[in-house]
């Protein structure tokens, strides 16, 4: 689910050909263990379009969604994706959709950042290296997937976060400055990752580089949104202009 769908069974990949197929599994796969109605379903799938035979057209897709479950898993498909009173039910543990083990690494490492840095590191670099592309990427657009694709992306984001703030903790400050740039140029109304970019070149000796990021990272926000910048930016700014010993 983070990237193109795949089913893996072992050493066996299923790349769905079908988008409605890919849409409809993925529908069913991010609500762990909770049935999604029909029309739910047709609504992701067709919009506000009236179209003859629509719970026919769903249940031709749900159909070729059990083919291949059960070409890949040798079991019944019909075990497998189940017709629940008024929709449709995946029979599948949590940990086997890659969303799903995303967050609840990336939640178990966000809550070692300052306890146990080293151990949230391994965490959250174990929960990003699930991702292969943008979140749901090729399905239908709905508006339950666009929720949660939007949903999926700002956990990576605060992953990411995360992950530099736990290196920092570790005293990894010149490691972690490279990818600040970068994400900072991806993501330039990040605030937190401007904090970290400040924090991190000031441990290394490098007073004026963290004060320009401040004049540049407001300079954006007023530009570009209307916004001045938050207190916890100028408060680290205040910081570094009067070189607080906590900073160290």
């Amino acid at each position: 689910m983070l990237g193109t769908l795949t089913l893996i069974q072992g050493q066996e990949q299923h790349h769905v050909v079908s988008k409605r197929v890919r849409t409809v599994l993925a529908l069913l796969s991010l609500p762990s263990g909770t049935p999604v109605l029909f029309e739910q379903l047709m609504e992701e799938l067709w919009g506000e379009r009236e179209l003859e035979n629509m719970r026919n057209a769903l249940q031709a897709n749900a159909v070729r969604l059990r083919k291949i479950l059960a070409q890949l898993t040798g079991r019944r498909g019909d075990e497998l994706l189940r017709t629940v009173s008024g929709g449709y039910l995946l029979d599948l543990p949590p940990d086997a959709v890659d969303a799903h083990r995303f967050l609840s690494l990336a939640a178990r490492g966000s809550a070692r950042v300052e306890s146990d840095p080293a151990e949230a590191v391994r965490l959250l670099e174990a929960a990003l290296n699930l991702w292969h592309g943008p979140a749901l990427f090729g399905m239908y657009e709905g508006p339950r997937l666009q929720l949660e694709a939007a949903h999926l992306e700002e956990q990576r984001l605060c992953a990411r976060e995360d992950l530099v703030a736990a290196k920092l903790g570790m005293g990894e400050e010149r490691g972690v400055i490279a990818e600040l740039r970068q994400l900072i140029a991806q993501h330039p109304g990040r605030e937190r990752f401007s904090e970290q970019l400040m924090l991190a070149l000031y441990r290394n000796g490098r007073q004026t580089e963290a004060l320009d990021v401040f004049h540049h990272t407001r300079e954006w926000l007023v530009k570009e949104l209307g916004l001045d910048p938050g207190r916890n930016l100028y408060r680290l700014y205040q910081s570094i202009l009067t070189q607080e010993a906590v900073l160290g």
